[in-house]
């Protein structure tokens, strides 16, 4: 019993509300051209919750290993930084969360592709393997990418991309140019998430050569960045629903830029490490509310 407070950290469930957005997104609009399953939506929920707690015990992992949790570090204390759980705890559960992974993945598959279909069967075997790549890397291994500033373009592709026309495609068996434009809002909203974390711990990654994105910037060029993440997802979502319109429930999405734009504000205002961090939860449900306002905006009728 003593255990499941800091495992039940270390999955960082905070995290999972923002992993499922592209699902939600992806399944609304393949729902509102007339092909829904809900046992491919469940099944897509649980595969990509079970990759995003992959990743975050990687990445409890490989920033300990690395030296990148230290005291120096804002926000929760990671778990094997604490103590509370060993490296060896930690690396087999990963190795676990993997098979959870694949179990999840191969039922999903069947649910959405039966015994048929084996050129999409095996599309997405591949970007199940790369996803497992994805999560395990980031901060894993000789040459994490996440130490590269490479996080960001990893982000955009499996939270935006990947998500949300991945989960189209699994109803529809066809990829669509409806999905296009919200896969690449949801992408750098996605992306805004990463750099926020990553703005708070500019000055500690940059001691221990955790080279993000932010890092390379600089703090005051980040912030900007920052401001091109949100605002271009923002600009492209009303582009979409210009070009996409059908009736005024599209535009219901309008209500998850309130939080937005008061979070913008803050950002244009924060200087401390800690003023990052309160914002990190904020961003992550209006991205995840963004994304159910967009989707039922049009199967609303």
């Amino acid at each position: 019993m003593n255990k499941i407070k800091p495992w039940l950290s270390a999955m960082r469930l905070r995290t999972l509300p923002l992993s499922v957005s592209g699902i939600i997104l992806g399944s609304c609009f393949a729902y509102y051209n007339g092909h829904f399953n809900p046992i491919v939506l469940v099944l897509a929920i649980l595969t990509t919750i079970s990759l995003q707690v992959l990743s975050n015990l990687a990445n409890d992992y490989g920033d300990s290993a690395h030296g990148a949790d230290n005291d120096e570090r804002v926000g929760p204390q990671r778990a094997v930084q604490s103590g509370d759980i060993t490296p060896d705890e930690m690396f087999e559960a990963i190795r676990i969360n993997i098979l959870i992974v694949i179990g999840f993945t191969l039922a999903l598959l069947w649910a959405a592709f039966g015994t048929g279909n084996f050129l999409f069967v095996l599309v997405f075997l591949v970007l199940g393997g790369l996803s497992v790549y994805a999560a395990l890397n980031y901060t894993m291994g000789d040459s994490p990418y996440g130490y590269r500033a490479l996080g960001d373009i990893f982000v955009f592709i499996f939270f935006g991309l990947v998500s949300t026309i991945g989960s189209y495609l699994l109803y529809m068996l066809t990829i669509d140019h409806v999905a296009i434009l919200p896969a690449i809002a949801l992408g750098l909203l996605s992306v805004g998430v990463l750099n926020l974390n990553n703005m708070r711990d500019l000055e500690a990654d940059a001691k221990v050569g955790k080279i993000t994105f932010a890092v390379k910037l600089g703090i005051e060029k980040a912030k900007n960045y920052h401001f091109f993440l949100i605002i271009g997802a923002m600009s492209i979502t009303v582009a979409f629903s210009i070009l996409y319109y059908v009736e005024p429930y599209n535009f219901l999405y309008l209500l998850a830029f309130i939080p937005l734009i008061i979070h913008l504000i803050k950002i244009k205002k924060a200087k401390v490490p800690n003023d990052f961090d309160s914002q990190l939860k904020v961003l992550a449900l209006s991205t995840f509310l963004f994304s159910i306002l967009l989707g039922i905006g049009y199967i609303l009728y």
